[in-house]
């Protein structure tokens, strides 16, 4: 005789308790193809581990308004660029703040998450930064270098990324909306290194020591004082939960200066981790998560009735 399926008070731990475990929506384009990268393996991967704690379920960022009100949170990963999916976006906030369902990370981030302009405030306000500007009458500002970086505000992943000549720079700020790009000095580094943070905990660092093959990133033993550097957007950005990567580069001097705050859907280079590290960094992304969540909703039974048992 086949055994008996499962009913709605079978929970994860076989204790009846009419309860189910929380249920999370994880956002994802799983299709989308990033140079040197695998996002959809990254978040598959992280998927199956976080299943271990959670009911989840994957989602295109397209689909994910239509989708949320089934689910106790949504986490959003590598969904691609903002810019791809814009309308589509910005219903999933409202319906999320409609809803009042969490949101990892939290919809008030103000790195990438609201687009590139804190660059500019960031730069003013006299951080270590990478010089930046979104104004013609800025230009002045910035290091006389033989090319400048162009990039939309609401860029992601070098999509628009440019590189020009100070008249290019000039030309395209005066023919583009007011405030829509950003314009950067093309500097020489040693590397980059990215911090990672979940909440204000530093997880762990990456770097490519080779600028010309960016991607290949390798363990970064960081210092008190790169840290100390992180941390200091960290603070900056204020946000009480989630994933949050700190892009810097290192200078021909040896300063860091930041590139960008992301703090929206940062990939997290999973598999270039040691074991142990990448498994800390699931334990500690988990623990995160659960404390964002409300009780979890009633069980229901195989009609659909909420609270049946």
């Amino acid at each position: 005789m086949p055994p008996a399926p499962a009913t709605a008070t079978d929970d994860a731990g076989g204790t009846g308790s009419g309860r189910r475990r929380p249920s999370l929506l994880l956002v994802t384009d799983l299709a989308y193809e990033a140079r040197g990268r695998r996002y959809g393996d990254e978040d598959v991967f992280l998927s199956s581990r976080l299943r271990e704690t959670f009911d989840v379920a994957l989602c295109h960022p397209r689909d994910a308004a239509a989708l949320l009100e089934g689910f106790d949170l949504a986490l959003v990963r590598n969904s691609g660029p903002v810019l791809h999916h814009r309308q589509a976006y910005d219903a999933f906030r409202a319906r999320a703040r409609g809803l009042a369902t969490p949101v990892y990370n939290p919809l008030d981030g103000r790195g990438d998450m609201a687009g590139k302009e804190y660059l500019v405030e960031m730069d003013r306000a006299g951080l270590p930064v990478i010089p930046t500007v979104d104004r013609a009458a800025d230009l002045g500002r910035l290091p006389d270098v033989p090319r400048y970086a162009v990039k939309p505000k609401l860029g992601a992943d070098s999509v628009g990324l440019r590189f020009v000549t100070a008249a290019e720079a000039r030309a395209e700020l005066g023919r583009a909306a007011e405030g829509s790009l950003l314009v950067q000095p093309r500097i020489g580094f040693r590397h980059e290194v990215s911090f990672y943070f979940v909440d204000h905990d530093f997880q762990y660092a990456l770097y490519a020591p080779d600028p010309e093959r960016r991607w290949e990133l390798e363990p970064y033993a960081a210092s008190a004082a790169d840290l100390e550097f992180a941390r200091r957007f960290i603070a900056w950005n204020s946000l009480t939960h989630g994933i949050q990567r700190v892009d810097a580069c290192r200078t021909v001097d040896g300063a860091l200066l930041l590139v960008e705050l992301e703090d929206l859907n940062p990939y997290l280079s999973l598999d270039r981790l040691p074991e142990d590290v990448r498994e800390a960094f699931v334990s500690r992304l988990t623990r995160s998560i659960t404390s964002l969540l409300r009780h979890p909703r009633p069980a229901r039974s195989a009609c659909g009735g909420p609270g049946a048992v």
